[in-house]
Parts: structure tokens; sequence; C-alpha cells
């Protein structure tokens, strides 16, 4: 096996007296096409300044001329010094430790991987892995993913709720290119809003994520890198139905209008117009649904003064039809001659962020992010209706440098938000208006080795929040070769948005109950919380093949949360904690490349969700102790014509779950303590013709294991013990699905 190192020595410059070795290692395919690989390490002889290749391959380390000798080594391959005695590029093999002739390994870039190098606790998903199942929008792109949970909220929207470390999607902050954009309005169903196919990438942050990014992260952080016109396919085509009635288009269209700026169109629709009823209960097994989603993407880019800009332009439109398979919208909106419903979502939005890297000083830049999001969905659920209008702006301003040395990196910024609501609940009108202002300053250290340390602190003054301080904390070491422990602590703050956080409760008979305590929403206080971390990496290789395992420990616990209390089969409660409220979360993965092009991916996760109700202290209800997850995914080799095979098959098996209180309920419509145990097997086979031209197969749910009857008094929807919140398994049963994808580059 060899190696090529292709050391790119950047233009001297001063860096406080101190110059930058940069550089990248890379293999080479059959073709000789660079692959960036992680994980190697790259020293000067004698000296313990040293670095560690981040997920792409590039390194940068401290150059001086006394430096003369840098070593290079990777587990499996000879350790190689290289003379450096000038500023020109070289190139260098590195052998593998065995005698290997002639034959020739191949690897390739892993769809999903953990970081070595960042402080923080990583996953990076490309858009490969996003390839390996149906992904349609982003909250079917973590089928593949053990790490972010994905449930049905409810048995009538048919909506994804995905949640991390045990929590809701709420205590994430989810955002679009560092720009949080899945909150307030869009909790409920913007990450349907998001097609597959206008993601690159996807990192997912467990822990208080960065001080950057704002105030609201508890659990952690998922960003969704978007397609950029410049490297994007200048066209690309996607076409899916499955039998279940669901059929998508995606397109993009990319062209590039001088040698700085470029443009992209794209454009996802999706229908769903067949009624589905395989249970038997009279109800939709899934909403019918329309949508629309068009955004142009523009961008700027002048490597020579070192600017680049991007400016999106975004419509969406979304319809749903729920409810009975008998309810027409038309003759029985707002009668009991059949229960049904429509929750119709037009959402505009306009985002631009400009970034400025000095030439003449590389490690100095600015980066300016700034967003607006009009957001008006109307909706009714039987009798019960719920609006909801949500204007939202967000600026944010970020400095990045150095102090005295490339280990000492800090990023400093000030940012602005402003939010308002107006939301019609059944007949009474909640309307709030919230703004802050805030700074942060966030240190970075990096001995360029075994440890990072990345430090951060921002202050806000929020009109309804107060003003408050918030701590984030995230530590790497690496005792040896391989193996990274990591440690995080930090405070979130967030307001609670109760009644689009919680919609699957108008598909109910409960009334509303509000407990507030005289506090600025809603009559009740923000939600804080804490969360501390621990998290251990390993590599290893073993049978001539690498691999990792991974343990994740991670505890929050709230100051204050909002309860969500379903204990009174009557009502839906909420208010203020009284005592404790705290997750625990462990989860150990394993990876390894069983054979070349066949990799195996499982983990184990325990969940202990636990929350002091008026009734007493209980179980988080519909979340499972025990999860186990496993995925197999096998890739033929990649021939001259471009054509191969991909497989991948993925299984779910979540442990019981524990249902609201039902013993008050009548005879009929009691339910036991626990739900039954229930596993999910998916699987899809991909040909690729040629590099243009792709069709996949595959098949959710293949043993249609189904949940049968999922609502409540399903018969009676207008009575008092309608219930349709109770869903710990698929509704549908197995679907079979199909499509193509078609590019030009």
């Amino acid at each position: 096996m060899k190696l090529v190192l292709y050391i790119l020595l950047c233009t001297p410059s001063l860096l406080f007296s101190q110059e930058l070795l940069k550089g990248m290692i890379m293999e080479a395919n059959e073709k000789g096409d660079p692959i960036g690989l992680s994980g190697a390490n790259v020293y000067w002889l004698d000296t313990s300044i040293g670095t560690i290749t981040d997920i792409d391959g590039n390194f940068s380390i401290p150059y001086k001329r006394e430096y003369n000798k840098l070593v290079i080594s990777y587990v499996g391959y000879k350790t190689d010094t290289l003379n450096i005695s000038s500023s020109k590029t070289v190139n260098h093999l590195l052998e593998g430790t065995g005698n290997l002739g002639t034959v020739v390994i191949q690897t390739r870039k892993k769809a999903s991987s953990r970081s070595y190098i960042r402080s923080e606790n990583v996953i990076n998903i490309s858009s490969a892995e996003l390839l390996k199942a149906a992904c349609c929008n982003l909250s079917e792109s973590f089928e593949t993913n053990p790490s972010i949970d994905v449930n049905f909220a409810d048995a009538i929207t048919g909506t994804r709720q995905i949640k991390m470390l045990g929590l809701t999607s709420p205590y994430t902050l989810i955002t679009t290119e560092n720009i949080p954009s899945i909150r307030g309005a869009a909790q409920a169903y913007g990450l349907s809003f998001i097609p597959g196919t206008w993601v690159e990438s996807i990192q997912i942050t467990k822990g208080a994520g960065s001080v950057v990014n704002g105030f609201e992260s508890i659990a952690g952080q998922i960003n969704a890198e978007l397609q950029k016109p410049s490297k994007d396919d200048k066209f690309f085509l996607n076409a899916y139905g499955a039998i279940n009635g669901r059929y998508e288009l995606n397109t993009h269209y990319n062209t590039a209008l001088s040698d700085k700026w470029s443009t992209g169109f794209y454009l996802h629709g999706n229908l769903r117009e067949e009624k589905f009823d395989r249970n038997n209960d009279g109800f939709l097994d899934m909403p019918l649904a329309k949508q629309i989603n068009v955004m142009n993407r523009w961008q700027y880019t002048d490597q020579e003064k070192g600017f680049v800009s991007f400016i999106n332009f975004r419509y969406l439109n979304d319809e749903k039809q729920i409810g009975q398979v008998a309810f027409n919208p038309f003759t029985d909106k707002g009668t009991t001659n059949a229960w049904g419903g429509e929750i119709n979502t037009e959402r505009y939005e306009v985002a631009a962020k400009l970034g400025y890297v000095n030439p003449r000083i590389p490690y100095q830049s600015v980066g300016i992010q700034v967003a607006y999001s009009n957001h008006n969905q109307e909706s009714y659920f039987g009798l019960r209706e719920y609006n909801i209008t949500h204007n939202s702006m967000y600026a944010n301003a970020i400095f990045n440098s150095i102090i005295s040395d490339s280990r000492h990196n800090f990023k400093t910024g000030l940012s602005a938000t402003y939010d308002d609501y107006n939301e019609l609940v059944e007949v009474i009108r909640y309307a709030r208006t919230e703004n802050s202002v805030g700074a942060f300053f966030e240190y970075s250290y990096d001995n360029l080795g075994d440890l990072n340390v990345t430090a951060g602190v921002r202050i806000d003054n929020h009109n309804l929040l107060g003003t408050f301080i918030t701590p984030r904390l995230h530590a790497r070491y690496t005792p040896w070769e391989k193996g990274v422990l990591r440690a995080s602590i930090g405070r979130g703050k967030r307001s609670a948005n109760i009644f689009t956080e919680n919609q699957s409760l108008f598909s109910t008979a409960r009334s509303i109950n509000i407990i507030g305590t005289g506090g600025d929403i809603y009559g009740l206080d923000p939600e804080i919380a804490w969360n501390y971390g621990m998290s251990f990496l390993q590599g290893f290789k073993a049978f001539g093949r690498r691999g990792d395992i991974t343990l994740d420990f991670y505890r929050t616990d709230f100051e204050n949360q909002i309860v969500v209390d379903w204990e009174n089969r009557l009502e839906v409660s909420f208010y203020n904690l009284a005592g404790a409220s705290y997750a625990n979360s462990f989860q150990a993965e394993f990876n390894y490349n069983v054979a070349e092009g066949f990799d195996l991916r499982a983990a184990y996760k325990y969940y202990e969700v636990i929350t002091d109700y008026t009734s007493g202290r209980q179980e988080k209800p519909l979340t499972p102790s025990h999860r186990i997850f496993g995925n197999l995914s096998y890739e033929t080799n990649l021939k001259e014509n471009g054509s191969q095979w991909k497989f991948d098959t993925t299984y779910n098996w979540l442990g019981k779950q524990r249902f609201s209180k039902t013993s008050d309920n009548p005879r009929p419509y009691q339910l036991p303590e626990y739900s039954p145990t229930v596993g999910t097997l998916n699987a899809q086979i991909t040909k690729v013709f040629s590099r243009n031209f792709e069709v996949y197969l595959g098949s959710e749910n293949i043993t249609n294991v189904r949940q049968d009857n999922p609502i409540l008094s399903s018969e009676n929807p207008f009575g008092p013990n309608f219930d349709s919140t109770f869903v710990y398994g698929p509704i549908f049963g197995r679907s079979f699905y199909s499509g193509l994808r078609f590019k030009i580059n």
C-alpha cells in the first residue's frame, strides 16, 4: 500500500515571528485522485511539536529553519522522516509495514466518522451516508446513524421526531450552515422542510455546543451544510416513489456566471394522494401531503482577496391532510361528520454569510451571518384550531485570530436575535416578542499533539430571560496513539414554545392546563440546564482492517424545565419543574471494516430520563431505556466505467417504553404500564451504472412490524377517550420504494 504525502508550503507569512507549514496526507486511488486520510501523526523530530491530520487529511504545524526533519507515522505503515530545507512542494510515498510486493490496496473515505483532533465530540456524516437509505428530508437523515434517535410523534400527523441524549429536538440546536434554523414555529415539522439532496454533510456535536452559535443548545447541536453551487453537479435529478403512495422529485441546476460568481437553483416536490388504512381503525396510516420547496443560492468567491459569501432565497409551501379516511375538508371541516384536519405551512427565508480571510495574515478572519424568516402555519385538528405566525431575525459577527502563536486561537463577536410570535390556540390568542443582544469569547489551546481545550463564555441580555452568562468547556487528550479522551460541560437556556413543540396534544380529547407562576412565557419560566459528558474513542487495526470503539456518557440536569405532564387522562398540563429532572445517556459504538468495501457498525444505548411530576417521580413516557443498533454496508469495487453495486442494511431494536397513566380510563381504553419491545429492519440496494446514473431499490420495515391499535377510542374521535399519542412503533408496516439519480458534472 502506498500513501501520497502532498505537502503544500504556504507563502511564508509572519505569525508573530512564527511560520506555518501546511500540508495534506492523502491516499492515491487507482486513478491517482487524492483522498484525504485522517488521524496521521505529523511532528518535528526531537521536539514536542506535532499535530494530527483532520478528517480531510489536512494539517498545520509551526515551522522554523531549525526544524528540518518532519516525521510522518500512521498505524500499519512504515514511519518516514522527510528532510525539509525550503518552501518547495514535497511528494512522498509511505509503504505498508508488510511485504506487499505488487499488491495494490484501495481504501475509501468513511461516509460517517468521528473526529480524532477536535476538542468537541463531533460525528461527521457525508452525503455518501445519506444515500444509504431513503433519505428524502433531514428528519430521515439519521436512520443509519446511532447517535440520533428517530421516532413518530403521534399516530395522526406522521411527524418524525428526533431525540439526542434522550431529549427531544427542542433541546438540540439545529442549524443550517451554523445559522439557527429549526426553532420556534418550525420545531414540529421543520426537519421535513430540508430535502436530503440539498444536504452536503451533517455535523453532530454531542453535549453543549459552541458559545458562538448561541445560548439555546443543551443536549447538542446538529449542523447541516448545504450543497455549494461551485462544487455541486451542474445538473442533478432524483426521482423517488414508494408503495405507500409517496412520490418525490428533486432537481438541482448550478452554473458559473463568472470566475467569482456561481448560482444554484434547487427544486423539491413531494406528493401523497393515496389513502391507506392497513389496521382498519378508520384513520389514515399517514397523512395526505404535498410540498413545493424552492431555493436559489448564490456564491461569491475571491481567493486572491480572501472573500467568500453565500446568499440564499427560499420559499416553502407544505400542505397535509390528516384524520379519518372518510374525512373531506370541503364538507366536514368544523363538523362532527368525520374527524380530520389540515396543516398548511408557508415559509419565506433569506440568509447571507460573508467570510473574509486576510491574505497576508491567514490566521485572521471575519465572518458575518444574517438571516430572516417568516413562518405561517394554519391548522386544525378535528374541532381544535391552532395557528402560529413567527417572524425571526438573526445576526452574528465573528472575529478569529491567535494569541502569540498558532497554539492559542480565539473567536469573539456579537450576536442579536428577534422573534415575534402570534398564536391562536383554539379560542385563546397568545402573542409575545423576544429579542436579545449578546457577546461571546471562545479560546482554544492546542499543543499540536495530545491536548487541546476549548473554553467559551457568552453574556446575553434578553427582554424576557434577563441578563445571563453561558459558559461552555470542551477538552481532548490523547494518552496514546489513536486513543482520544474527551470531556465537556456547559449551560443552556431557552424559552419553551409549549404548543408548537407539542402539537400532538391537539389530536387528543385532553384539555390544556397551564399552571403558571407569573413567568413571561405563557406564565412560565425559562428552561435552564447543565450538560456534562465524557467520551473515549479508540481506533485500532485488527486482522489488517481498521476499526474504532467509542464509549460516551452524558448527563443533563435541569435547573428548571417546563414539565409536559400526560399522567392525567383528561388533560395535558404544563408547569415549572418542582424537584429534579435529569437525563443520563450511555452509548457504546463499534465500527469495523470487515473486508474491502464491507463495513460493520453496531451500537448499544441506555437512557435514564427521569422527571418529578406532581404525581411523583417517573420515567419520561415513550422513551425506551435500551436500544440496539446495527448497520452493514457493502460496496463492490468501482470499475473504470464508474459502475458499482452498493448494499446497506440497518436494524433498530427498542426496549419497552412506559405509557403515561391509563388506569383511570374505562377498561377498553386501558393500556399496560409498558409497551412491547419492537425491532425494525431496513435495506437498500443501489446499482451505479456510471458516474452519471444510478438506480436504487429498498424496503423499510422489512419484517412488517406494526402497532395494530395506535389510537385509543378511534371509533369515537369526538368522545372523551380519544388519544393518538401512544405510539411506540411503526403503523404502516412494510413498505418498498425505488428511485433514480442522474447528474451531469
